[in-house]
């Protein structure tokens, strides 16, 4: 492990340099943990694949006293062991639906029916949110189907996008620029800012998609 100032006002604890499933559950671990019990100065917790960055106000607490306390909690996370909560998301497939179908098919060798087979074949583990509100980094996808992005970007991606890049999936909770290979479509609302959680996932979901 470890901690590390990112500016004045955020620490980041790591826990490794890769994609893994254990060490993530240390970061989802922490990052539950110090929701659950906050302490004067806390801002804001966000868990990435492998770390977490704690956000704090300088003028309450301090560097030094915050990687002291997270020194005193990791301890009682290190047995942490939370069943993840499964969620199933419709998708839809179609020519508009999904552009980049053909080419992931391409890629891989297999027909465009085996790339769907593979894809929804499994379930997939929500690593961490970020790009924009609502985005779950999930993985990971089979490597016979892994396709790299695009390489020109699409100015618009629907919304519900349901995409392919490398060995990571995900929906487009907005409509925004991408370069994801865009394989099907999903009408389930993934962000929804007057919710009482905005996040339809959260980190340490498991997700499994649904052909509708």
């Amino acid at each position: 492990m470890r901690i590390f100032p990112l500016g004045d006002s955020a620490l980041t604890i790591e826990f490794g340099n890769e994609i893994s499933i254990v060490l993530n559950n240390q970061a989802v671990a922490l990052a539950n943990y110090f929701s659950e019990h906050s302490f004067d100065g806390l801002i804001e917790v966000v868990p990435a694949y492998a770390s977490v960055t704690v956000f704090y106000d300088p003028q309450v607490t301090s560097f030094t006293t915050l990687g002291k306390l997270v020194e005193e909690s990791v301890p009682s996370i290190a047995s942490t062991k939370e069943s993840p909560t499964l969620v199933e998301i419709p998708m839809k497939i179609g020519n508009d639906l999904s552009p980049d179908l053909t080419r992931v098919a391409e890629h891989s060798g297999l027909s465009e029916t085996g790339v769907l087979d593979i894809f929804l074949s499994q379930s997939y583990r929500v690593y961490m949110l970020g790009f924009l509100p609502g985005f779950a980094y999930m993985g990971e996808v089979d490597e016979r189907i892994a396709a790299p992005r695009l390489e020109t970007p699409r100015t618009k991606v629907p919304t519900g996008s349901i995409g392919i890049a490398g060995k990571q999936t995900g929906v487009y909770p907005l409509e925004s620029p991408g370069g994801w290979n865009l394989i099907g479509r999903t009408d389930l609302r993934m962000f929804d800012p007057t919710a009482e959680k905005p996040c339809l996932l959260n980190p340490g979901d498991e997700v499994r998609f649904v052909r509708c």
